[in-house]
Parts: C-alpha cells; sequence; structure tokens
C-alpha cells in the first residue's frame, strides 16, 4: 500500500500559480499510489492568492476518477455571494471506504492571533489484512494553544478507536445506521501539524496512552532513528519561507502498525506548492 499525503496550499505553486492539475501530475509521478490525503483544499475563496474560488473539492474528485473521493470540510461559512465557502482536507482511496468520521478539533478561543477551525478526517478502509484507520488533519498555526488542545483530541480519537476496534458487541444485530460498520485499529495519521520534530506537541502526540492502546510513533524515526528529519517547507517557495527549510508535516502509525512500515519518502522535487508530499509504503 502506497499513501502520500501532502498540504496542496489550494493548488499553489512555488511559481504563484494554482494548477489542479500539476498537483495530481506530480502525486502520480510519486507514486503509483492507494490512498492520497490532502490538506488546505479550497472552496469559494477567490481572495486567496492565484485562486479563483472555484470547488476544488469537486475538480480534484474529477481529476482522481477510480478513487473514492471523500471531503472533509473544516470551515462552512456564507460567501459575500450568497454561496457556501468551505476550506479543508481530502482523502481518496482506492480501497473500499468503510467509514467516514470527520471530527472538528479544539478551537479555544485565542484573541491574540488569526485562527480557523480545524478538522481531523478519518476514515476506515477495507484492505485484504483488515480494517486500516487513516486519518488525516492540519493543525493550528498561529496559536500554540489551540494546536496543543488540538493534538490531545487527536490522542483522545486514537484511544477511542482502538477501544471500539476491540469492542465485543453484546446488543442483537441492528438496522439501519445502528448497524456495526467496524472503526480500524491499526491506523495512519499524516499532515500538516504546523510543529516541527524537536516541539512539545511532537512529543507528546507520541506519549503513551491508556494501556492496551498503541501508541502513535513517527514513521520517519522508525525508518531513519539517526537522520534529521526530510525538509517538507520552504524548499522551492522561498518568499514564503526565506529561512531554511524545515518540517512540518508527518506521518505517524500506530505502534501494532510499525512492523507494516516499509518505507517513507519526502519527494524533495515537487513544487506543486510550499509543502513538500510525503510517501509511506506499507506491507499491508
Amino acid at each position: 500500500m502506497q499513501l502520500i499525503s501532502w498540504n496542496i496550499q489550494w493548488g499553489r505553486g512555488a511559481d504563484g500559480r494554482v494548477d489542479l492539475d500539476r498537483v495530481v501530475a506530480q502525486a502520480r509521478a510519486l507514486a503509483d499510489f492507494d490512498v492520497l490525503c490532502l490538506q488546505e483544499v479550497s472552496s469559494g475563496y477567490p481572495e486567496l492568492p492565484g485562486c479563483d474560488g472555484s470547488d476544488q473539492f469537486a475538480a480534484l474528485a474529477q481529476r482522481l476518477g477510480g478513487y473514492s473521493a471523500v471531503p472533509g470540510v473544516a470551515t462552512d461559512t456564507l460567501g459575500p455571494d450568497g454561496r457556501r465557502r468551505r476550506f479543508g482536507n481530502m482523502v481518496f482511496s482506492r480501497y473500499p471506504v468503510l467509514r467516514v468520521l470527520p471530527h472538528l478539533l479544539p478551537w479555544p478561543a485565542d484573541a491574540q492571533v488569526a485562527s480557523m477551525q480545524r478538522l481531523a478526517l478519518e476514515v476506515t478502509l477495507a484492505l485484504p489484512s483488515g480494517p486500516l484507520r487513516v486519518t488525516t488533519t492540519h493543525l493550528a498555526y498561529y496559536s500554540a494553544r489551540q494546536r496543543a488542545a488540538q493534538i490531545e483530541r487527536l490522542r483522545e480519537l486514537h484511544a477511542e478507536a482502538v477501544a471500539q476496534a476491540a469492542l465485543q458487541w453484546s446488543v442483537p444485530p441492528a438496522d439501519g445506521p445502528f448497524v456495526h460498520v467496524p472503526r480500524g485499529g491499526r491506523a495512519v495519521l499524516t499532515g500538516d501539524f504546523n510543529c516541527r520534530p524537536d516541539s512539545p506537541e511532537y512529543r507528546r502526540l507520541q506519549e503513551p496512552l491508556a494501556e492496551g492502546v498503541p501508541p502513535y510513533v513517527d514513521a520517519w524515526r522508525l525508518l531513519y532513528p539517526q537522520q534529521p528529519h526530510a525538509p517538507t517547507v520552504g524548499v522551492h517557495d522561498r518568499a514564503q519561507w526565506p529561512g531554511p527549510p524545515f518540517t512540518f508535516d508527518f506521518v505517524f502509525v500506530s505502534a501494532d502498525l510499525a512492523p507494516c512500515v516499509r518505507a517513507l519518502r519526502v519527494d524533495a522535487q515537487a513544487d506543486g506548492s510550499d509543502h513538500q508530499p510525503v510517501l509511506l509504503t506499507l506491507d499491508v
């Protein structure tokens, strides 16, 4: 299984142009991916640099036929033209999508900085080896307080999902929305975490949880324990990020999935965003 995670900055490349065709082409050039996790997908925001305000959720789904397209809307507001304005994440999967859970993350008031609602988009995929839970997210950038609260919620959601995956149902079979649909215990958590590998948020996400809950571990550290993380921000776009390139984008796996991690690579060539795509290969 090959999974790509990429903050596409609404398709705006290092040259300032918004080009979804380029985003899709560069993702396909990186790998014949089975799962694609995107952050910063936009609809109805023509004021974003280079953006025409069109519905990128629909446009990306049209370009990626053959995949199940799962939109995850974090910000949903009424625009000045009377239409909805939406911003968030998206998952594409070749595997059947058993369950979709869009989790709005905590947004504690912080008057000192600009902020917006954030989302963790969770899908449980039907793999031949059993259900796999994939979550993609994009945490607060300006507010450390909000980011810390969002990290705590990601930990809670993981513990909750593991408990539900292990639950032995004692009630009679149900119909309709009560019917039991699996929620994966084994898990991948991807996205733009807006924190660096030496940050307290990064460490906190991987701290032990309740007994019986395999904690999240950084797939990079599993494979390259002695190497610094490859940079994912500011590699090509030096206008927005004039300093040295750094890492905000990670792939975490639950500890019980760690033996399945075969490769992890940051694509340093792609210039379709201010972030670099990250490719995870799992033997599942």
